[in-house]
């Protein structure tokens, strides 16, 4: 009986020599020169991923595993751009604006493949998109979700709500509109509570408070977060009121209600590189004479509410607002972040930890750890000395552990 135990116990342990030396291979290591993990800077680290997720990390390689060397770089946990349009999509056919090219809806999905490229470029791999028509943010949802589509992961909105303009307020059709949108299969509901957007600062508010707290009402008994844009001072102030969870754009932003988002813990996406690129962009949109001042007008004064929140401890968020020929340029509003009083370290948290504790996915999202999505980026330079780097050196990028982009041998 006891040699009986004892040769089952040995073709027991045999057997499973080799799945242990498979599940070895299975596995991928990738070496970084310094790896900032989301809360500090690790020297000569080894990041193991098994599938799609970290398993550990370590200072070798483990014996048998397939290494991918990038000592050269710094790794970071892959970026979160928490304000974009990934479907607005220009082919900059000569003769063509950006805005106003008509075409199918399955044609946009297809040709905006290429925002999705240049966003996974910048190092960015998951945004929260912030309205589009006919399903089509849904759509790349599923396709970059299914690896159909590569592409950053998308945290969509649909079409946002917004109020008819010339009627009295109506919190009734606002909660209508929100369970329209939630059933749709909106992960997030984004508001328009003002006017604002390309060339034109106008900060009017559209949305009333109450309907505002209807919506957030209604959106989080359902489970789900809100997004209000307002360009404005007072739609800033009822959206925080209301309990919205992140605003979106604002100027001219009073210190008592940066202090209230702060003791709230709503973070605030100010997006301000976003009138930046308009006015680099000016001639393509076509934009009337005189509209770039009144962008660097309202940078100006985005900006400074910027300043006065990183003292006031407002927890911001990194947004681009990019459409168009915006994509690539995702990550540049954390210079200005930098430029406002945060250091580098302190920025990058804007769309690592921060912006995935707003998504819900911090346990997943915005650091190098285990049982984290094996989302990375390895840049040429240290981000934490110089954050410009990030800007122009990003020479690799993994999502859910699939090389998405290498620039290695360039």
């Amino acid at each position: 009986m006891k040699t009986l135990s004892r040769i089952v116990f040995a073709a027991a342990f045999l057997a499973a020599v080799p799945l242990v030396a498979d599940a070895q291979a299975q596995r991928t290591a990738i070496r970084f020169g310094q790896l900032w993990d989301g809360e500090r800077m690790i020297k000569n680290a080894v990041v193991v991923i098994d599938g799609a997720r970290v398993v550990e990390v370590r200072d070798t390689v483990p014996a048998g595993v397939n290494a991918i060397d990038l000592r050269r770089y710094t790794g970071l946990p892959g970026l979160i751009d928490l304000h974009t349009h990934i479907t607005y999509f220009w082919d900059r056919a000569p003769g063509t604006r950006p805005r106003g090219q008509r075409r199918l809806p399955a044609v946009t999905v297809f040709l905006a493949q290429d925002n999705a490229r240049r966003t996974l470029e910048t190092g960015v791999t998951t945004v929260r998109d912030l309205n589009a028509p006919a399903d089509t943010d849904f759509a790349m949802r599923e396709l970059t979700r299914s690896g159909a589509m590569i592409g950053p992961r998308i945290i969509a909105s649909g079409p946002g709500v917004s109020a008819r303009q010339g009627t009295p307020p109506d919190p009734d059709a606002m909660r209508k509109l929100v369970d329209d949108r939630i059933k749709a299969g909106a992960d997030w509901i984004k508001v328009f509570g003002s006017r604002g957007g390309f060339e034109n600062v106008d900060g009017t508010q559209t949305v009333s408070f109450d309907e505002m707290k209807a919506i957030v009402d209604t959106a989080h008994a359902q489970g789900k977060k809100v997004a209000i844009h307002s360009y404005g001072a007072s739609g800033v102030r009822d959206a925080v009121r209301a309990g919205a969870d992140s605003i979106e754009h604002g100027a001219d932003v009073d210190d008592e209600t940066l202090a209230e988002m702060a003791r709230r813990g709503i973070v605030w996406v100010p997006t301000v590189d976003h009138n930046r690129y308009y006015i680099d962009a000016k001639d393509e949109y076509g934009f009337a004479a005189g509209s770039d001042k009144a962008l660097q007008n309202y940078i100006d004064r985005n900006f400074d509410a910027v300043r006065r929140a990183v003292k006031i401890g407002v927890k911001l968020g990194m947004g681009s607002d990019a459409v168009y020929s915006m994509f690539g340029q995702n990550t540049r509003e954390l210079g200005w972040f930098v430029k406002a009083g945060m250091t580098p370290a302190q920025a990058l948290a804007t769309a690592t930890t921060t912006a995935a504790a707003l998504l819900g996915m911090d346990k997943e999202l915005g650091r190098v750890a285990p049982g984290f999505f094996a989302d990375l980026v390895a840049v040429e330079g240290d981000p934490l000395q110089k954050i410009d780097v990030l800007f122009t050196n990003v020479r690799w990028v993994m999502r859910e552990g699939r090389t998405v982009v290498d620039r290695t041998q360039n």
